[in-house]
């Protein structure tokens, strides 16, 4: 029964993306971070607990990043619905993700199978996000904290989701062509 509570912790981190989002645009702030941390706490969990339990599956490496991305799309479209971050931001974060889901699907329909890892800078771009999503929430809290903080995070957001971005497609794409060479 064990071997099943990491996945069972990353399900719950996904289910709290909805709470997260009515929290944000409710004006909530105190339980949209409580929601956050949360959901950070069983980020952690999951990923402890499956290499601790031996309990490490394809269902877990798949779920635990679309948790973490439904958790950032939400907060991000969220912010946006409330005019706490313009919307410009929200849609820049959401369209890396399609122009990354849509190539994968094209290389698996042009090129084939293949395994999919995050890189460094995707973990970053990740890292980033989620500390920006923080922070933001933070500020509606502690109004010390100054405009430019969120200024300056608006802008590595920008700057790392474009990088991590433009990264996946010039290794994809260089990937797929030695795929295609290799196949004629």
């Amino acid at each position: 029964m064990l071997q099943y509570l990491p996945n069972a912790l990353t399900l719950s981190r996904l289910l709290l993306a909805g709470p997260l989002g009515f929290f944000i645009l409710q004006g909530n702030y105190q339980w949209a971070l409580a929601t956050a941390l949360l959901a950070a706490v069983t980020d952690a969990l999951d990923g402890f607990m499956a290499r601790r339990l031996g309990a490490l599956s394809r269902l877990g490496a798949a779920l635990d990043p679309v948790a973490d991305k439904v958790l950032v799309i939400v907060a991000f479209v969220c912010f946006a619905r409330t005019g706490l971050l313009p919307w410009y931001l929200a849609l820049v974060v959401i369209a890396r993700d399609v122009v990354i889901v849509t190539g994968a699907a094209c290389y698996r329909w042009l090129i084939g199978p293949f395994e999919f890892a995050a890189t460094r800078l995707s973990k970053a771009n990740m890292a980033i996000q989620i500390g920006f999503c923080a922070l933001v929430l933070a500020a509606q809290l502690a109004p010390w904290i100054p405009q430019a903080a969120i200024t300056a995070g608006s802008a590595a957001v920008l700057f790392i989701a474009g990088a991590s971005g433009c990264d996946y497609v010039l290794k994809w794409s260089a990937r797929a062509l030695q795929q295609r060479r290799k196949g004629n």
